[in-house]
């Protein structure tokens, strides 16, 4: 059993640095195809002429493909959190490609980030056998989990039709957020998909049943929503900013939505448990590090048609002044006041 949960680690660090290198490269394709159009951001969808983009989401493939595999072999509670390697490689890249420089301070990050993994690997649970993907769909309708998926589907509606007109652009957690709840849906649908893959090989085949035809449905349709958001959100912050709160977020929604559907944890022993959320809990310390080490992207310059910065705020008063700021800062270079009507009688 010790053998599969290794080829299923090999794997998983092998997606992570596939995966790792897509947000670079599919990073520098974003800032291509925003100089000749529309930006992601924004809803412009040039990026899909840009071949570099490409290159990135073919990176990002071959590592989606490793990291299905590694599902079929291992538990998601050992496979998800090796995706804090894909941080250390997509913030070393970044500190080379980008221009994004990666502090001291980031570099003790990277190194929690190896340490915490370890610890996780060393304690995870086994990977239990399932025979069918029957088994699976048992699973996947207990009321426990089928209350976790509907409580994610509701998150994930106020998200996206509330929160993304409003705060997407300002706000880092409401496109992330989207992507790690639906994420975390991902995973089991790719988990069944994965079992029923490895059960046809065998000589049982599952493509008989409904039910795989469902987890495959559910997998696509996730994965589109997941890749939309995720480049707006890649577009809009710092990559170094973008991939450690993604492995935060899409890392504990996997494993709470994994210990619900699969019931991962039950058989270990309360030492093994504690040694694995440690684990956890230090790749989280991790990321925090490298997040808060990082430069901001530069602020993008505002014109007549872009909203000003957020840490600008004016409003118009009766008085003998009428524009006033809300924080003292000095105005921007190139506003354009606006003159009311009365000033002209």
């Amino acid at each position: 059993m010790f053998s599969s949960n290794l080829k299923g680690f090999i794997l998983a660090v092998v997606s992570s640095a596939f995966i790792g290198s897509s947000f670079i490269i599919k990073k520098k394709g974003l800032r291509r195809a925003g100089v000749h159009g529309p930006s992601a951001s924004v809803g412009g969808y040039g990026y899909l002429r840009e071949p570099l983009w490409w290159i990135g989401m073919i990176t990002m493939i071959v590592g989606e493909i490793a990291n299905f595999v590694a599902y079929i072999y291992a538990p998601a509670v050992l496979v998800t959190p090796l995706g804090a390697l894909s941080i250390i490689v997509s913030a070393v890249l970044a500190h080379f490609l980008l221009r994004e420089k990666l502090q001291k301070m980031g570099m003790l990050g990277c190194l929690l980030c190896i340490v915490g993994s370890t610890v996780i690997v060393l304690h995870a649970p086994d990977e239990k056998t399932i025979n069918s993907v029957l088994e699976i769909w048992h699973l996947a309708t207990q009321p426990a989990f089928l209350l976790y998926t509907a409580s994610a589907i509701a998150v994930s509606l106020v998200l996206i039709l509330y929160c993304a007109p409003r705060f997407g652009q300002t706000n880092i957690f409401v496109y992330i957020g989207i992507c790690s709840i639906i994420g975390s849906l991902t995973v089991m649908s790719v988990k069944a998909i994965g079992t029923a893959i490895k059960l046809t090989l065998e000589g049982i085949n599952q493509a008989v049943y409904f039910q795989t035809w469902i987890f495959a449905m559910v997998a696509i349709t996730c994965i589109i929503v997941q890749l939309n958001y995720l480049n707006m959100a890649l577009d809009i912050f710092n990559t170094a900013v973008v991939s450690p709160i993604y492995y935060a977020l899409f890392t504990s929604f996997t494993i709470l939505a994994s210990a619900i559907m699969f019931k991962d944890y039950s058989g270990q022993s309360a030492s093994s448990i504690a040694s694995e959320l440690c684990g956890f809990i230090t790749v989280l310390s991790g990321t925090t590090i490298l997040h808060s080490t990082r430069e901001p992207d530069p602020p993008v310059s505002t014109d007549l048609y872009t909203p000003l910065s957020p840490k600008v705020s004016w409003y118009v008063q009766d008085g003998s002044e009428p524009w006033k700021q809300k924080e003292e800062e000095p105005p921007p270079i190139n506003l354009v006041q606006i003159i009311r009507h009365d000033h002209f009688k």
